[in-house]
């Protein structure tokens, strides 16, 4: 029974192949848009898996004065891992982790630079499960200066020697020995702590186990099963207040993430270095609702089609049902043609995501296979998937076609249109509401975007080229920068801290207001050179820049105009001008020298902080920018990479385009606005087939209509418009109904930028213009081959 409804089903698609194949080809792009989606989402959801329960990070929210707004951050201090440990019974297990990058490390003769090396305690490996090849975990890094590699780092520095036991050594600000104790597996690249290598911390920072306020590494704890995390957090106001001075305990609160909740759900936490490939999950989420509706799109389109044509199988029903045939059977006969047309859809998907996946992967910057051989329940889970499909979307058209009453189908009098026509528009609607909310929604993503990308961020950021440095290669900055301004290539060079575009730290500071008591505040701080703000262009608006020479009043600061604000706020009518020469800064008082404009060093999700500006050169730089003569980039990166070799010989060079580094800082941004794109195009373009389909079958049952018109007079140009514009109508239809949706949605999306663009009613009227025409790009084939018919054909049967 079985193997003759799937026989039957068979040939019946075989005899409608055009209707066929707009079937399996749409369902097939929405199962592959799905199953790509559920990939990623998947991938998404992996991170950190494969470690134990029960482990989690400290956060803090700080709520400094002077700040405009708290800000939650993924950094702890020193001290917090040991006393949480030695105070709370809920506290198993601790580890701190401090990073290095570009870590230098050699072996005899050989010498590499790794991009990330971990300071840990010794608990690292028995919180966190990552695979240790050689060598014992549980001891691993217990003892001062032992070291953990990975598998790729021994291959670097021993080739196919065993490491165990073997010596290596860090140069950098001092010489440090390290014993190989133990080699692990790469770290999985869906882990969010990425490194090459892990070594005892406690030999080498304990002494900062009183520096209770500095935040500048991460700490791990392993509770106790079944502890009450928000109990636990309950407990941190009354341990901050026993440890901070004072009343620093009031500036912050501690909160706790679950490790595997940190990847997806920390947007709103800054200073978060160690969270690899970070990504929303706000915008996972977002991929698969609009994945399921351009699937939910494709299954609309087959229970549009089916039901069109129900007239096609009105007197198969009938003669079936006068030889016996009972509704069920009927109906599963063709719930058995819509799983197959399922089933064969599913086969296309496949090779339609294998197609697209390295795409994907480019663009996501993941690592995502559909490795269907070597994991069998995925592949159960999507025919399954399939099934359910080809069910949901063939259970109207089989109950429909199978209610025909055998009497009246065989006089010739089935009735197949009013109400069932009422339904294929009430679908087609829904298919272009989708359609077109997501066109708009693309519209504007990719406006919003672009307006980041172009705004003028109050700076200069074209052709700056940033130079990372170290501890070593930044005591050579003056000789560097000596040698690069001795070439015309070359406009200006300065050096900073931080880069614009990255998270700049926060720190406190003093201001004393002509006889005002003094006031201790917090700011975000920029530690430059003294050309600093000549090389990036930044405006003043009031008093003068760094002066070469030392002021004899201490350090020289400029604050942003925001900061300036922030300090004048118990004087709101005094001018900005009267801060210049006022008492200000850390330490011993230095003064404020200028008055910056304000500008997006952040960003531009994110408001214009309160910012100071100093020049200290003591503390040494981490960053080198370079700006070059436009139109001599090639050859100024190459003047630039051989004065890096003669001055730093044994230190590799690297750079980045400042361009190049906003363009990371928008990479989530960019990736949602080219997938949201890319569902938008396939949920058009499924619509379009189905709107295709509908065309065609319009345009045949109404072939004789049209040979009549044609004989009494009527052009092509009325033939045209009589076809196409009852699916005009549809299409505005649609767009009215989708422009509140899209109007609410991104405005509540555009809400997460401090600085975005309007919502204007252009984009809307462009999307309805486009996707009308698009409408009747589609249709217009099936419309124009009917009008220029000849009629005598049409009519030779009448």
């Amino acid at each position: 029974m079985i193997k003759n409804y799937f026989k039957i089903a068979w040939r019946n698609l075989w005899k409608n192949k055009v209707s066929s194949v707009i079937n399996i080809v749409g369902l097939a792009v929405g199962m592959a848009a799905c199953i790509v989606i559920l990939l990623f989402v998947a991938y998404e959801k992996s991170f950190d898996n494969f470690h134990g329960d029960n482990v989690v990070r400290i956060s803090e929210v700080q709520k400094f004065p002077g700040m405009a707004a708290s800000q939650k951050v993924g950094l702890s201090m020193f001290p917090m891992g040991p006393s949480l440990k030695a105070e709370f019974p809920e506290v198993e297990k601790f580890t701190r982790v401090k990073w290095d990058k570009k870590y230098q490390m050699t072996f005899g003769e050989k010498r590499v630079f790794l991009p990330q090396v971990f300071a840990v305690d010794s608990a690292f490996l028995k919180i966190f499960n990552f695979k240790v090849l050689k060598g014992n975990a549980q001891n691993a890094i217990e003892k001062p200066n032992s070291i953990a590699i990975t598998q790729e780092t021994a291959e670097k520095l021993f080739g196919n020697e065993d490491p165990i036991g073997k010596t290596i050594n860090h140069f950098g600000g001092d010489t440090v020995r390290f014993m190989v104790t133990a080699v692990m597996a790469n770290c999985p690249k869906n882990s969010q702590l990425q490194f090459d290598a892990i070594y005892s911390l406690p030999g080498i920072h304990q002494k900062w186990m009183d520096n209770w306020g500095g935040n500048w590494l991460n700490t791990y704890l392993k509770l106790a099963p079944g502890t009450n995390l928000k109990g636990f957090e309950a407990k941190m106001p009354g341990f901050l207040k026993k440890h901070l001075n004072g009343d620093g305990w009031k500036y912050y609160e501690l909160f706790y993430l679950s490790l595997k909740d940190i990847h997806a759900n920390s947007a709103d936490i800054g200073l978060d270095y160690l969270n690899y490939q970070k990504f929303d999950k706000k915008s996972t989420n977002l991929f698969a609702i609009i994945a399921f509706i351009v699937l939910l799109i494709a299954c609309v389109n087959f229970m549009n089609l089916s039901t069109a044509r129900s007239a096609d199988r009105a007197k198969e029903v009938g003669i079936r049902k006068s030889i016996g045939a009972n509704r069920p059977q009927l109906a599963i006969q063709f719930l058995a043609e819509t799983i197959l047309l399922s089933l064969l859809a599913l086969v296309l998907a496949i090779v339609l995501v294998e197609i697209a996946l390295p795409y994907v992967n480019s663009l996501s910057q993941r690592d995502i296979s559909l490795n269907i051989i070597g994991n069998p329940g995925f592949m159960l889970i999507l025919v399954a998937g399939a099934l359910l499909v080809g069910g949901i979307s063939g259970i109207y058209p089989a109950l429909f076609l199978s209610s025909f009453q055998p009497v009246k189908v065989l006089k010739g009098s089935v009735e197949t249109g009013k109400n069932k026509g009422t339904m294929r528009n009430v679908l087609v609607v829904a298919q272009f509401t989708s359609a077109v909310f997501l066109m708009i929604a693309t519209v504007f993503v990719v406006k919003q975007l672009r307006f980041m990308q172009d705004k003028d961020p109050g700076f200069t950021r074209d052709q700056i080229v940033n130079i990372p440095l170290d501890r070593i290669s930044g005591r050579n900055y003056e000789l560097f920068k000596q040698a690069l301004l001795g070439n015309t290539l070359v406009a200006d060079v300065t050096a900073s801290q931080d880069q614009l575009g990255s998270h700049l730290d926060q720190n406190g500071v003093s201001f004393k207001y002509n006889n005002d008591a003094l006031r201790e505040l917090a700011a975000t701080q920029l530690i430059v050179d003294d050309n600093y703000l000549r090389t990036y262009n930044i405006k003043m608006v009031e008093g003068k820049n760094f002066s070469s020479e030392k002021s004899a009043n201490g350090r020289e600061y400029i604050v942003n105009e925001s900061m300036a604000k922030e300090l004048l706020k118990d004087h709101p009518k005094a001018a900005l001008s009267s801060l210049i020469g006022q008492r200000f800064g850390y330490d011993s008082l230095g003064v404020i020298t200028g008055i910056a404009k304000d500008f997006n060093f952040n960003s531009l999700h994110y408001k214009v902080e309160n910012l100071y500006i100093v020049n200290q050169d003591q503390w040494g730089f981490s960053t080198v920018s370079v700006k070059i003569k436009a139109g001599k980039s090639k050859e100024a990166l190459e003047y630039i990479k051989a004065t890096w070799k003669k001055i730093n010989p044994d230190y590799p060079f690297e750079y980045q385009f400042l361009d190049d580094h906003f363009a990371e800082v928008y990479q989530a941004d960019t990736q949602i606005s080219k997938i949201v794109g890319i569902l938008a195009v396939l949920a058009i373009m499924i619509s379009c087939l189905g709107l295709f389909g509908l065309a065609s079958f319009s345009a045949e049952k109404r072939i004789k209509e049209i040979g009549v018109r044609k004989v009494l007079g009527a052009s092509v140009q009325n033939i045209v418009m009589l076809l196409t514009g009852h699916f005009i109508k549809l299409v505005l239809m649609a767009n009215l109904i989708a422009w509140p949706l899209a109007w609410y949605t991104i405005n509540h999306w555009l809400q997460g930028f401090a600085f975005r663009i309007n919502v204007t009613w252009g984009s809307f009227v462009f999307v309805a213009l486009a996707s009308v025409f698009i409408a009747v790009a589609t249709i217009s084939f099936q419309s124009i081959k009917a009008a220029i018919s000849n009629p005598v054909k049409s009519l030779r049967n009448e």
